[in-house]
């Protein structure tokens, strides 16, 4: 097996089809993109696990399900709880709503698979954030409930301005992370305005510049090289 295969079978367990194919037909590109993953990927500013969630919840808000649950393993192989998880997965309905909330919670069902626990599949039963936030409640069990439980009485309130501000609060994650989340959010969708505004939100909440950058990168991973783009855009220049 080429050192790629390789690679990819010890990150996933198995060969991806689309690793697969990339080898298949051109041997070189997949060594160039493994040493390009696996450079990224590595611990840097942010801790490969905090990559790995940070790409769950990029993934969840653009509602890209595949990349998701890819990355959903990761974190979960790295030691991200599944409060930490539903954290990560409830700051996408800042940017895209109940659909980024439905994406998301394929991410939590497969944590829990993962995890080997049993749980009650739903599958077209909800349509609101309000049933949604309620089948996270349920899938959580033991866990701490807390933050879910929250956000669900902030969405019912329709107080807009404290919902966000609750959801970008310190909980099980940091403020810090909600608003690097939010950065790379708005990075993988090539929305520059609005990635200046978060980039600089994220510092303010103690995000390093190093930080930023490392987000770019993992942008780049999941969104292609014009994510690089906007990510460069905002850094601030390193001398």
């Amino acid at each position: 097996m080429s050192k790629g295969l390789s690679y990819f079978k010890e990150v996933y367990d198995v060969v991806p089809g689309w690793v697969q194919k990339m080898h298949d037909y051109s041997p070189n590109a997949l060594d160039h993109y493994t040493s390009l993953r696996s450079n990224i990927m590595q611990e840097g500013a942010l801790t490969k696990k905090e990559k790995d969630i940070l790409l769950v919840g990029m993934n969840a808000a653009r509602l890209y399900e595949r990349s998701m649950i890819y990355h959903t393993k990761g974190a979960i192989d790295g030691g991200a709880t599944l409060p930490e998880l539903v954290e990560y997965l409830i700051v996408p309905y800042l940017y895209n709503g109940v659909q980024a909330l439905k994406t998301g919670v394929k991410s939590l069902e497969y944590a829990l698979a993962l995890k080997g626990i049993e749980f009650q599949e739903k599958r077209g039963d909800y349509e609101t954030a309000e049933e949604i936030l309620l089948y996270m409640f349920e899938l959580l069990g033991n866990e701490d409930t807390a933050y879910v439980s929250n956000v669900l009485k902030l969405v019912k309130s329709e107080d807009q301005n404290s919902l966000k501000d609750y959801i970008l609060s310190d909980s099980v994650v940091s403020k810090r992370l909600k608003h690097i989340l939010m950065a790379g959010i708005f990075i993988t969708e090539l929305k520059g305005n609005q990635v200046e505004e978060w980039m600089e939100a994220a510092r303010e909440n103690g995000a390093s510049e190093e930080q930023l950058a490392d987000v770019g990168f993992i942008c780049l991973l999941t969104a292609g090289i014009p994510a690089w783009f906007e990510a460069s855009d905002s850094l601030i220049e390193n001398k």
